[in-house]
């Protein structure tokens, strides 16, 4: 693509238009603004284009890989934030209008103010009409005035203030963040043929909703207007508001209009004492609190007005009356000095303030952007003439011999990557190994010691218990969860800090040890890879589904029942065994046949105490089920040794302890009978899992480290087909370099044409303002 630049203009008449068009520009500074606002808006345009074609031109030079030594990818960055940074400007700068915002509290008089600069009623006022949505005055070549809601594109049309107001109250779908243009005809207004937009505003002291305002309607805003009622003083309100706009903008441009200083005229002894006391008041608002201007300035930005008597003096004057005709108060010249005043050093501001605080910043920051573009042409254009001298020497005079180094210091280059990547890849896999058994191992210490005090756990567990069905499900549902959260949690607290650490470590080994293999823009990519805060071990227990068989027994039994008794000596299982008769005999081993005649036959296997103890209880279970004479035999014998007293005392107490047994086997006893069996089995339960636990740990662990390693060798894989890719393309090097020197070139000298506008901007607008 070849560059055009814009030749000197060499016609005569080019020079009278350019005096022409200044002459119009100081005759008015609004049109000085928008001249400016023009001219700033093409400049954009063109280095917005300019950028673009720098953009395409370095990622196409960057994404070509025989370009790197060249260009880099900060370069590209760099453009293309210059790209975005341009086309926000231009946004901003795209806009045709000034925009001035009024502010104030209910019935302030900004509409009036607004309607006695335009000298005409364009706005509701007075009693009766309080703004209650933001109105948009701007300026439209018809005839005829009408409204634009928001959202909608139809024209309500409107030929008198009343209409307006009629409209604005009428329709329901308003509220105070509302916003309606009000179309009125330039040939009304003088002050709108400028593309001036003049903002009216709700009061600020009937919303919460300043920060939505001020992004919606304020953050283009080129001057503030706060009008203030002069019979009172400046409130905490309205200075909130501009605090928010001062934060938000920099530097706002802000007037403040003492409106309603008519009243002054009924108490002229209190006169200067009541100015000197607002100015004070607004001086130190703009100058200590907000930090705007100086002292010196601040006058300039203070001004107190009565802007009704400006409407009604400027419509008489429309109609051929006198100015000061009708009743207006003494002291009405004074007055409508100062609103003139106001009037000027508004416009004032608006064509020198606001073109250079408005203008100046984006002036510079695009000569900055076009000195820094060219800058980068010029490091490309010499970069590429530089690496295409040394390959056209070395490539002319000995194109085989340059070949076959580069092909060699390529091939040694592979033949490195892959050595290291064996030895690296052997040594990862032992630090995985390593760290996958001593996570094995500390995990099911871990539950191991957990399983121990399993007690605790379940005895922190409180819900209402009770021994029906279906509440007991739900108990147990809810201890089941409880544990499982439990025991993950004390699980989390014991192993997860340090195997998280040791894994970001190993992690970390990883990629020192590969990092050495890469290119330096992907060692860059490869640090994001750790540390990996988002792992995290998960520990799966199933408590519900291991439990799930899990029977209580939670109802009474004697402490000195048979049962109990039994239980005491033969545990559990043998109990059940023998209360249920089980085996009625006991298993008797077959005899073997001896080995020679003088050996006696030996046992298969001999029999425990704990099985001839079960034999005996059920053989006496037995015995005592099949009659009862053997307890009238025992009876009588006992009758006779110890006397009926003695015998009469221990069955009272026996009953005794029976009756006091039965009356504490309450809830809470059962409850506690029902965690302690609940305690043995989950425990004997969970055991069953250690080492499924921990096994299951160390794999999460293994595929963390094996997921962070293969996303290391993918990218020395990438790094071997570029190598490769290289050796490849290099014979096409030259000419692309050839290529790239050329519209370097061509750049560069766009981007020094681009500065030289910039500069004759500044000194025809910039320098001219102030």
């Amino acid at each position: 693509m070849s560059l055009v630049f814009p030749r000197p203009n060499t016609n005569p008449f080019h020079g009278k238009k350019e005096k022409r068009m200044m002459a119009e520009v100081n005759a008015s500074p609004l049109k000085h603004f928008v001249t400016a606002k023009k001219k700033i808006n093409g400049i954009f345009e063109q280095l917005g284009a300019y950028i673009k074609e720098s953009d395409s031109f370095l990622e196409d030079a960057y994404r070509s890989e025989e370009l790197d030594p060249v260009t880099t990818e900060e370069q590209v960055q760099d453009v293309r934030g210059y790209l975005a940074k341009v086309a926000g400007i231009g946004e901003v700068l795209a806009r045709r209008h000034m925009k001035v915002v009024f502010f104030g509290r209910t019935s302030n008089g900004k509409s009036s103010v607004i309607n006695a600069m335009l000298c005409d009623k364009v706005l509701p006022s007075g009693i009766g009409h309080t703004t209650n949505c933001f109105l948009r005055v701007e300026g439209t070549d018809g005839n005829e005035a009408f409204l634009l809601t928001e959202g909608s594109e139809e024209r309500k049309s409107i030929k008198t203030v009343n209409q307006l107001a009629h409209a604005l109250h009428q329709d329901e779908d308003l509220d105070a963040g509302s916003l309606v243009c009000v179309m009125w005809p330039k040939a009304k207004c003088a002050l709108l043929r400028d593309d001036l937009v003049l903002l009216d505003s709700p009061g600020i002291d009937v919303t919460t909703e300043l920060d939505s305002w001020i992004d919606k309607f304020c953050l283009d805003a080129d001057v503030f207007v706060l009008v203030a009622n002069s019979e009172s003083t400046l409130m905490q309100t309205e200075k909130s508001f501009f605090h928010k706009v001062n934060e938000r903008l920099s530097s706002p441009n802000i007037f403040i209009l003492n409106n309603r200083w008519d009243a002054s005229a009924s108490e002229p002894e209190y006169m200067e004492e009541v100015r000197r006391q607002h100015m004070d008041r607004c001086t130190n608002f703009l100058v200590d609190e907000l930090g705007l201007v100086d002292r010196a300035q601040a006058s300039d930005r203070i001004f107190f007005v009565s802007a009704k008597e400006v409407l009604q003096a400027r419509m008489q004057k429309a109609q051929g009356m006198p100015e000061a005709g009708g009743a207006l108060a003494e002291g009405f010249q004074a007055r409508m000095f100062e609103f003139q005043n106001f009037e000027r050093r508004f416009e004032e501001c608006i064509s020198q303030s606001a073109v250079k605080t408005k203008f100046e910043q984006h002036t510079v920051r695009a000569k900055q952007i076009s000195e820094a573009l060219r800058r980068i042409m010029d490091s490309v254009h010499i970069a590429a003439q530089d690496v295409c001298l040394l390959l056209v020497t070395r490539f002319r005079i000995c194109r085989p011999i340059y070949c076959l180094e580069t092909k060699e210091d390529r091939q040694d280059r592979l033949e490195f990557i892959d050595k290291q990547l064996d030895l690296l890849t052997m040594d990862c896999k032992a630090k995985i190994k390593k760290i996958t058994e001593e996570v094995e191992r500390q995990v099911s210490n871990a539950m191991a010691e957990e399983i121990r005090k399993l007690h605790v756990l379940v005895d922190d567990f409180h819900m209402d218990f009770h021994p029906s069905l279906v509440v007991l499900k739900v108990y147990k549902n809810e201890l089941h969860r409880h544990i499982e959260e439990g025991l993950g949690k004390n699980m989390s607290e014991r192993c997860s800090t340090s195997i998280t650490n040791a894994l970001q470590a190993t992690q970390t080994d990883m990629i020192d040890g590969l990092k050495p293999l890469l290119p330096s823009p992907v060692r860059e990519q490869v640090d994001k890879l750790v540390p990996r805060q988002c792992f995290s071990l998960s520990y799966d227990l199933a408590c519900d589904k291991l439990c799930s068989d899990f029977q209580e027994d939670i109802g009474f039994h004697f402490s000195l029942g048979w049962t109990m008794l039994v239980n005491r000596f033969l545990g559990p299982k043998n109990t059940r065994r023998a209360l249920m008769g089980y085996n009625d005999q006991v298993p008797r081993p077959m005899a073997l046949t001896p080995v020679s005649t003088s050996m006696p036959p030996f046992p298969q296997s001999s029999m425990t105490q704990e099985e001839l103890m079960v034999s005996m209880v059920t053989g006496l279970a037995s015995l005592t089920s099949r009659t009862s004479m053997g307890v009238l035999v025992v009876g009588g014998v006992i009758w006779k040794a110890v006397g009926w007293r003695l015998i009469a005392l221990s069955v009272g107490l026996y009953g005794l302890l029976y009756i006091y047994e039965r009356l504490t086997w309450t809830t809470k006893a059962k409850e506690r009978v029902f965690k302690r069996q609940f305690v043995d089995y989950a425990s004997e339960k969970l055991q069953l899992i250690v080492s499924y636990t921990g096994s299951n740990c160390s794999h999460q662990v293994q595929q963390e480290l094996a997921g962070v390693f293969a996303q290391l060798c993918q990218q020395v894989d990438i790094t071997r087909q570029n190598l490769e890719d290289e050796i490849s393309h290099m014979n096409n090097k030259i000419e692309q370099l050839d290529s790239l020197q050329s519209k370097a070139k061509l750049l560069r000298n766009k981007a020094g044409w681009l500065d030289s506008e910039l500069n004759m901007f500044t000194q025809q607008y910039l320098l001219h303002s102030t």
